[in-house]
């Protein structure tokens, strides 16, 4: 029922031009509603259908809803935005002839408290408005919609998971049962509050919600029955953060109960009085509602907390190998439900949560308490893989699992750092999670939203907001120069010259914010606010040497980057006076990082102006952004894999030195790194971990780039001209002995199949019909056409 909307509606320019862009529709609230009053209303419209219909609705609320026809899922949203880019969701609705209810479940958490880091507000209110003739019959604001407030909801502040949001308490005793049918006493006339207006046009509005269509589909979702209980014990309380789990303390009669419910064969029954802690093991990483259903247990409660591992002490970081979980200690986050007694009492949460272990503290109070069923509805976006990769050696094709899941689980309404504690889009993590999107599955949608949003964040002086949407501001300058280089990927990537010519004066603005930290020698010095470049051990707050109160010499090497990838950028947007600008700027920063940071004893580049600290990131970006003549890139080359006391790259950053490897040629160095990634498997790691051990996050998908370079960098296939309307190849396979895999691009597939014979490679390369471009191989350059190319 879902339809995606390619422009704006309700933009007619014979309208007067002080009413384009208004809606006929209004924003409607509960009457006398408070910003000080979290809560869950809902709404509803009876009418009549005198035939069976189509008809096309246009719908969203602030924050969230879940629509309902006849008790029925229609869908839900918004997709996250700002006040700027407040997206509304367009559905069909088949509707037979007769009597029907629409009804809305939505809910406001506010600026504050209660409310997750990523979701904005202006205030609540929802909004539905109808296509043709049904515009006045079902519209909110025209039509005689309801409210009520749905009661037995409170808000759990989660220790663990900052930045996600209240968790849930739900009473069913205090529970509206029946809301989505419109069942129910206390529906009252709802308010309207606020006209409705888009984004692009509106003429003269207050602070209001700017709308713009949704820019995705719908998620995917999947409801599963999954999960092993691996320990079922007798506690006395619902403190079990202290508690060990040991094997001595399992009740393994009661177990096979426990995982007969979980798989919908059967039901667990409580005693008056009992309470167990069962532990779950889900088998794998998942993002998803929990939908518990009850049976009697007046006076119960069933507590659900979720956790990516369990930690070896009940304090500190440590989680050791994640399949274990003798001796250890399960401390998590998430929601509480009390049934009132009833048969049949469904719970359901607000928002998905996600992790691999389940724990449930059921306890019973003066009646028994029957679990009938307990499921999860897995939901991400769609992101399904449609490249392959095979090799000579089996440890890089056995992480493919870990790095696509991962992905997967940080790819939702927006792309995000982790999905367990911010659920944040970070422009350093999302630039490797865009470039991991392409190449595994060809989507753009997230990329672009992605590349948009940030464009939309900058704030006064041009800078990007470091991570966004987030209600509560940061700005980390060099993020804004990745967001820099996400343009510029995107300008290869895709075929998208509207979008990039709408984000240059952006591009713009950040070299220009820069330029006003640049001192009288040509370098950047005291970069405001957070200069944040890698979790090194030895950096403070991941700000290399100089970073926060002086001159650094990897924030100016990646200054000269990124003025390098704006001078191409403006190149393709046929701005040769501004590429000029960008290559002066560039050549200017070089020069004077060179005089201030090259320490010709060591052919290293250092980090500080005393030469004390020494780092692979300035050498990786120095490389990555041509300083220096051949014989200085050679030292630098030679120095950054020879010199044992360099601060080295972590997972993130180790994406640019995979780059490095491959500009050199050093596949050798690419392999010996990825021991980082091998070692997942062996710590039991179902998702790719945030950091090296001890790691906060279990799930950090800016640590699935490898898979982007097994097909971009190993296999070689890269665009060669703007809109991916070429393509260049050049495989290195270093110590492998073969590979191949292929790639989806937007006119097809590209498949390349190379083996190393004698120090030279063999194979072929397969293109779609109108695609063309170059192999660079055996130190030659190999014309490519549309089908099969074998060489040598």
């Amino acid at each position: 029922m879902r339809v995606q909307a390619s422009a704006e509606h309700y933009n007619d320019a014979t309208q007067r031009w002080s009413a384009r862009g208004r809606w006929p529709a209004r924003w409607i609230a509960v009457p006398g509603w408070r910003p000080d009053d979290p809560g869950v209303w809902a709404y509803r419209l009876a009418f009549e259908a005198e035939q069976a219909a189509t008809v096309r609705l246009h719908v969203s609320a602030d924050e969230r809803y879940r629509l309902f026809l006849d008790g029925q899922p229609i869908g839900a949203g918004p997709e996250r935005g700002d006040q700027e880019n407040w997206f509304y969701e367009s559905y069909d609705l088949a509707l037979s002839a007769g009597r029907h209810v629409l009804v809305a479940q939505a809910w406001w958490l506010g600026p504050a408290g209660p409310a997750p880091y990523a979701q904005m507000t202006v205030r609540h209110g929802f909004l539905l408005s109808a296509e043709g003739e049904w515009e006045g019959r079902l519209s909110t604001g025209l039509a005689a919609w309801e409210c009520r407030r749905l009661g037995g909801y409170r808000w759990l502040i989660p220790k663990m998971a900052w930045g996600v949001g209240a968790k849930v308490h739900i009473r069913a005793s205090e529970f509206a049962s029946g809301f989505e049918r419109g069942e129910g006493n206390g529906w009252a006339p709802a308010a309207a509050v606020a006209d409705a207006v888009n984004a692009s046009i509106a003429n003269e509005q207050p602070a209001t919600w700017l709308l713009r269509p949704a820019m995705l589909g719908e998620m995917f979702s999947e409801r599963l029955h999954v999960g092993v209980a691996r320990h079922v014990q007798a506690v006395a309380d619902d403190a079990t953060g202290e508690l060990p789990v040991r094997a001595a303390d399992h009740l393994a009669d009661e177990a096979a109960a426990w995982n007969a419910m979980l798989a919908a064969r059967g039901t667990v029954t409580l005693a008056a009085g009992q309470r167990r802690q069962v532990i779950v093991d889900l088998g794998d990483y998942y993002c998803a509602y929990p939908e518990l259903t009850t049976s009697g247990g007046a006076g119960a409660s069933v507590r659900l907390h979720w956790a990516e591992s369990l930690f070896e002490a009940p304090e500190g970081p440590d989680k050791g190998h994640r399949d274990r979980i003798e001796g250890k200690f399960f401390r998590g986050a998430g929601d509480l439900f009390e049934p009132d007694g009833g048969p049949g009492r469904r719970f359901e949460t607000l928002w998905w949560e996600a992790g691999r272990y389940v724990e449930i503290v059921a306890s019973a109070g003066g009646e028994p308490l029957t679990i009938d069923e307990l499921c999860i509805r897995q939901t991400h976006h769609p992101l399904t893989p449609a490249a392959t990769f095979e090799c000579s050696d089996g440890r890089l094709t056995e992480i493919v699992p870990i790095m696509v899941r991962a992905l997967q689980m940080c790819s939702h309404e927006t792309y995000m750092d982790c999905p367990y504690y911010e659920q944040l889009m970070y422009v350093g993590d999302t630039r490797l999670e865009v470039l991991a999107t392409w190449a595994l599955t060809g989507d753009d949608r997230l990329p672009r939203k992605a590349a948009v949003m940030f464009d939309r964040s900058r704030v006064t002086g041009g800078l990007t907001q470091s991570r966004y949407p987030s209600r509560v501001r940061q700005v980390i300058p060099p993020f804004s120069l990745w967001w820099i280089a996400m343009v510029h990927d995107r300008a290869l990537w895709r075929d998208d010259a509207a979008t990039r010519a709408e984000m240059m004066p952006g591009v713009r603005a950040v070299v220009n914010a820069f330029e006003g930290w640049v001192n009288g020698n040509g370098l950047i010095e005291r970069l405001a606010n957070w200069a944040y470049m890698d979790w090194v051990p030895a950096w403070k707050a991941g700000v290399p040497p100089g970073g926060e109160d002086g001159i650094s010499g990897p924030i100016n090497l990646h200054y000269l980057l990124a003025l390098r990838l704006a001078a191409e950028l403006e190149e393709i947007a046929g701005e040769p006076e501004l590429a000029a600008r960008c290559r002066r700027l560039a050549d200017r920063t070089a020069a004077a990082t060179v005089a201030q940071f090259y320490d010709a004893g060591r052919g290293l580049l250092a980090d500080d102006v005393a030469h004390e600290h020494f780092s692979e990131h300035a050498q990786c970006l120095a490389l990555l952004g041509g300083v220096g003549d051949a014989a200085m890139r050679g030292r630098l080359a030679e120095g950054l894999f020879a010199a044992d006391d360099l601060a080295r790259t972590t997972i993130y950053f180790t994406h640019y030195y995979f780059e490095t490897c491959r500009l050199l040629g050093r596949m050798d160095r690419f392999m010996e790194r990825m021991g980082l990634w091998f070692d997942l498997r062996r710590l039991g790691c179902r998702t790719t971990l945030e950091a090296p051990e001890p790691s906060r996050s279990d799930c950090h998908a800016w640590a699935a780039h490898p898979a982007f370079h097994y097909l971009a960098t190993i296999l070689g296939i890269r665009p060669a001209s703007p809109g991916f309307a070429s393509v260049r190849v050049q495989p290195q396979l270093g110590p492998l002995a073969w590979a191949r895999g292929s790639m989806p691009h937007p006119a097809g597939r590209i498949g390349v199949d190379v083996r190393s014979r004698d120090g030279r490679l063999t194979g072929s390369v397969e293109l779609p019909a109108a695609l063309s471009g170059t192999l660079e191989v055996n130190g030659r350059s190999i014309r490519l056409a549309g089908g099969l190319t074998t060489f040598p």
